[in-house]
């Protein structure tokens, strides 16, 4: 990849004010891909000075104007798709036919969906006398993951776009690669130079230097809590717009009349897809309490058909997590849910029996777990899962709602009524009920912890927009 370690500004690819690099790494062999360029504060500098610059014209464009850019993306994208799959799975370890199915076509479907969206879009409308105005929030500043990274791009970046703002990009420097191949897909449709920018770099530095940088008008953060709190204080200090995505510990609530069986097989499978590194992963299995050791069966046969191996191969269902670091901390909760208590149905530490290098995860399931253990509580971003008993639906709900997080939920139920009751006492962004998968066209953010804004379809895009009242416009 020739521009790895060259970044994209103003419409070119440029060398780095620095030489600092770093080796991004493959999960699965932990060998070296290849260097990424590290940005400093002058790159920023010059990213935001090129986004500002460029909002004078794009802010005016037309609605039509950016419809036909939005298309040339769409149609460059699939020209590319394979390309990033293979890197979305070299870099961060998604087995090749999940990026294929589910990585890559995530950043596609954003811009689609986005683009139905702007077609429809009413920018102004009469109040009274006033005329109420929607226009582009200004120079962005995005700072995005390496869990699902082309979803976390071009659900920020599509709907900027389509809202006339211009911006700077920041991937996560773990997973560099797909990004790269994005900025030469927005290069080949032909943005306007300036529009998108995009500098590699570490959160401290490049990270911090966008999110308090004075000439960005909003920054969009998706990432751990922690990282999400520094990111908010950065931009305190010039009261910026601050959209966040941030931790989850979801609650899947399986009511005493859902069928158990395939309840919880699918929520297993689930949960595990993408080596349990999503954020709205069902990570915590709520159960009837009589129903505790039924449960417990079910999902110790379903962990145990997850296949643990190369991304390449074709009959895998899980590759590795994404770093050593991630590796860590896994094993060390898993270990902290073994000396507090929990009983182990499957899994455990170390790696699966049969692969001696790569940051492989047993799945591990858990069964008797109280929601004050560590495994229940902190984001393990594994393939971990919790079964936590409940006696009723009254207590299923208070044990759910018991976590600072809110972003994601799932219920399961015979009655689908009963589970729409349950569901709108949650306190959760988003609800699952029977396995709905995700709708790119529904809002996607969460409560108390895991955030604020929304993403996704219509109200991803109004994120985008200011407000302006013209008083005595219609006088």
């Amino acid at each position: 990849m020739s521009n790895q370690t060259k970044f994209y500004i103003n419409g070119e690819w440029v060398e780095p004010s620095t030489t600092d690099t770093l080796d991004v790494i493959n999960p699965a062999t932990e060998q070296a891909i290849g260097p990424v360029a590290m940005g400093g504060l002058a790159d920023v500098d010059r990213a935001v000075e090129a986004a500002a610059a460029a909002f004078e014209s794009f802010s005016q464009s037309s609605k039509e104007d950016r419809v036909a850019l939005l298309e040339r993306i769409i149609a460059a994208y699939m020209g590319r798709m394979d390309e990033v799959a293979a890197a979305i799975s070299e870099e961060m370890g998604a087995p090749l036919g999940l990026a294929k199915a589910a990585q890559a076509p995530a950043g596609l479907g954003h811009f689609m969906t986005t683009l139905s969206v702007l077609k429809d879009f009413e920018f102004e409308e009469d109040i009274g006398t006033s005329r109420v105005i929607r226009e582009p929030a200004g120079v962005c500043g995005f700072i995005t993951p390496w869990n699902w990274p082309l979803n976390q791009i071009a659900c920020k970046v599509a709907p900027a776009l389509a809202a006339g703002c211009t911006m700077v990009l920041k991937p996560s420097e773990v997973a560099p690669f797909n990004a790269i191949l994005f900025a030469e897909i927005m290069d080949d449709a032909g943005v306007p130079a300036g529009v998108f920018n995009l500098v590699n770099g570490d959160g401290p530095t490049v990270g911090a230097a966008i999110s308090s940088h004075p000439k960005i008008d909003m920054v969009s953060f998706t990432g751990s809590t922690r990282a999400g709190i520094e990111v908010a204080r950065n931009a305190a200090p010039t009261v910026k717009r601050v959209a966040q995505e941030l931790g989850g510990k979801s609650a899947n609530i399986i009511l005493d009349d859902a069928d158990f069986a395939l309840s919880i097989s699918r929520d297993v499978f689930g949960m595990c897809t993408n080596s349990g590194q999503s954020c709205n992963a069902p990570t915590r299995m709520l159960v009837p309490d009589s129903r505790m050791d039924e449960a417990a069966a079910i999902a110790k046969g379903a962990a145990e058909q997850v296949k643990v191996g190369d991304p390449n191969a074709a009959d895998t269902t899980i590759g590795p997590v994404v770093s050593d670091v991630q590796y860590e901390k896994i094993q060390n909760l898993i270990q902290k849910g073994i000396d507090e208590g929990a009983t182990l149905e499957c899994g455990g530490t170390g790696r699966p029996d049969g692969l001696n290098a790569g940051y492989f995860v047993k799945p591990t399931v858990f069964s008797h777990v109280t929601n004050d253990m560590s495994i229940a509580q902190e984001e393990i971003f594994g393939p971990v899962l919790s079964l936590i008993g409940y006696a009723d639906d009254d207590d299923a709900v208070r044990i759910a709602n018991d976590t600072v997080y809110g972003l994601s939920g799932y219920i399961s139920a015979g009655d689908p009524e009963r589970a729409r009751k349950v569901a709108r006492r949650i306190r959760t962004g988003n609800i699952h009920l029977n396995g709905a998968p995700v709708d790119q066209q529904s809002p996607f953010g969460g409560y108390k912890q895991s955030g604020n804004g929304r993403e996704w379809g219509r109200y991803g895009f109004e994120e985008f927009l200011e407000v302006k009242s013209i008083l005595g416009y219609n006088a």
